[in-house]
Protein backbone atom coordinates (compact mmCIF):
# COMPACT_ATOMS: atom_id res chain seq x y z
CA UNK A 1 0.00 0.00 0.00
CA UNK A 2 1.25 3.40 -1.06
CA UNK A 3 1.61 6.07 1.20
CA UNK A 4 -0.21 8.59 -0.59
CA UNK A 5 -0.95 11.46 1.83
CA UNK A 6 2.49 11.12 3.29
CA UNK A 7 3.79 11.28 0.22
CA UNK A 8 2.36 13.58 -1.17
CA UNK A 9 2.64 15.47 2.27
CA UNK A 10 6.47 15.39 1.63
CA UNK A 11 7.01 16.06 -1.79
CA UNK A 12 5.07 19.51 -0.69
CA UNK A 13 7.69 20.47 1.45
CA UNK A 14 10.45 19.82 -0.67
CA UNK A 15 8.27 21.98 -3.44
CA UNK A 16 8.27 24.61 -1.25
CA UNK A 17 11.75 24.70 0.05
CA UNK A 18 12.88 24.68 -3.42
CA UNK A 19 10.72 27.50 -4.28
CA UNK A 20 12.88 29.26 -1.40
CA UNK A 21 15.68 28.27 -2.87
CA UNK A 22 14.47 29.50 -6.67
CA UNK A 23 13.47 32.90 -4.89
CA UNK A 24 16.82 33.52 -2.93
CA UNK A 25 18.62 32.75 -6.72
CA UNK A 26 16.78 35.44 -7.84
CA UNK A 27 17.51 37.71 -5.18
CA UNK A 28 21.27 36.89 -5.77
CA UNK A 29 20.70 37.55 -9.85
CA UNK A 30 19.16 41.38 -8.95
CA UNK A 31 22.11 41.44 -6.61
CA UNK A 32 24.58 41.06 -9.05
CA UNK A 33 22.59 43.04 -11.76
CA UNK A 34 22.67 45.66 -9.61
CA UNK A 35 26.48 45.55 -8.65
CA UNK A 36 26.84 44.75 -5.14
CA UNK A 37 28.50 41.44 -5.69
CA UNK A 38 32.73 41.93 -4.84
CA UNK A 39 33.51 38.96 -7.15
CA UNK A 40 31.65 38.43 -10.14
CA UNK A 41 32.71 34.50 -11.21
CA UNK A 42 32.27 34.00 -7.47
CA UNK A 43 28.53 35.48 -7.55
CA UNK A 44 27.78 33.45 -10.83
CA UNK A 45 29.15 30.40 -9.17
CA UNK A 46 26.67 30.82 -5.80
CA UNK A 47 23.84 31.64 -7.84
CA UNK A 48 24.16 28.12 -10.55
CA UNK A 49 24.84 26.45 -7.58
CA UNK A 50 21.62 27.79 -5.45
CA UNK A 51 19.27 27.19 -8.58
CA UNK A 52 21.11 23.61 -8.84
CA UNK A 53 19.84 23.07 -5.18
CA UNK A 54 16.45 24.41 -5.96
CA UNK A 55 16.55 21.62 -8.84
CA UNK A 56 17.27 19.24 -6.82
CA UNK A 57 14.83 19.85 -4.77
CA UNK A 58 12.06 20.05 -7.11
CA UNK A 59 13.10 17.08 -8.79
CA UNK A 60 13.62 15.03 -5.26
CA UNK A 61 9.26 16.51 -4.51
CA UNK A 62 8.29 14.88 -8.14
CA UNK A 63 10.09 11.45 -7.16
CA UNK A 64 8.90 11.59 -3.90
CA UNK A 65 5.31 12.50 -4.97
CA UNK A 66 5.86 9.24 -7.26
CA UNK A 67 6.75 7.02 -4.43
CA UNK A 68 10.70 6.48 -5.24
CA UNK A 69 12.99 5.49 -3.33
CA UNK A 70 15.76 7.99 -4.42
CA UNK A 71 13.96 10.57 -3.97
CA UNK A 72 13.39 10.14 -0.75
CA UNK A 73 17.00 9.18 -0.22
CA UNK A 74 18.09 12.41 -1.63
CA UNK A 75 15.54 14.41 0.24
CA UNK A 76 16.32 13.44 3.53
CA UNK A 77 19.95 14.52 2.79
CA UNK A 78 18.98 17.83 2.12
CA UNK A 79 16.98 17.84 5.15
CA UNK A 80 19.42 16.69 7.48
CA UNK A 81 21.98 19.28 5.89
CA UNK A 82 18.79 21.91 6.26
CA UNK A 83 18.79 21.13 10.27
CA UNK A 84 22.18 21.10 10.78
CA UNK A 85 22.52 24.68 9.20
CA UNK A 86 20.35 25.85 11.22
CA UNK A 87 21.82 24.19 14.50
CA UNK A 88 25.05 25.78 13.38
CA UNK A 89 23.28 29.08 13.26
CA UNK A 90 22.83 29.30 16.70
CA UNK A 91 25.96 29.95 17.38
CA UNK A 92 26.42 33.12 15.31
CA UNK A 93 25.84 36.25 17.49
CA UNK A 94 23.23 37.95 17.51
CA UNK A 95 21.26 34.91 16.74
CA UNK A 96 19.31 34.11 13.52
CA UNK A 97 16.50 33.35 15.21
CA UNK A 98 13.94 33.77 12.37
CA UNK A 99 16.38 32.13 9.99
CA UNK A 100 17.19 28.82 12.28
CA UNK A 101 13.20 28.21 12.28
CA UNK A 102 12.94 29.48 8.41
CA UNK A 103 15.49 26.41 8.01
CA UNK A 104 15.19 24.07 10.77
CA UNK A 105 11.63 23.75 11.03
CA UNK A 106 10.41 22.46 7.55
CA UNK A 107 14.02 20.63 7.82
CA UNK A 108 12.45 18.76 10.51
CA UNK A 109 9.02 18.62 9.01
CA UNK A 110 10.53 17.25 6.08
CA UNK A 111 12.89 14.70 7.41
CA UNK A 112 9.88 13.29 9.79
CA UNK A 113 7.33 13.26 6.75
CA UNK A 114 9.84 11.26 4.08
CA UNK A 115 10.88 8.73 6.72
CA UNK A 116 7.46 8.19 7.66
CA UNK A 117 6.19 7.62 4.26
CA UNK A 118 9.60 5.27 3.55
CA UNK A 119 8.65 3.22 6.88
CA UNK A 120 4.66 3.03 5.43
CA UNK A 121 6.03 1.92 2.05
CA UNK A 122 8.44 -0.51 2.84
CA UNK A 123 6.00 -1.67 5.82
CA UNK A 124 3.60 -2.43 2.74
CA UNK A 125 6.04 -4.08 0.77
CA UNK A 126 7.20 -7.04 3.17
CA UNK A 127 5.10 -9.95 3.72
CA UNK A 128 4.01 -10.52 7.31
CA UNK A 129 5.56 -13.38 9.64
CA UNK A 130 1.89 -14.98 9.72
CA UNK A 131 1.83 -15.75 5.66
CA UNK A 132 5.46 -16.46 5.31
Amino acid sequence: MRSPGLAASAAAVLALEGTALAVVALIELFGLVSGTAALLPTAVALIVLTLIGAAALFAFAEGTRRGRGWARSGGVVLQVLAVALALTSLTVHPVPWIFIVAVGLPGLVGFALLIASARRETGAQTPDAAQE
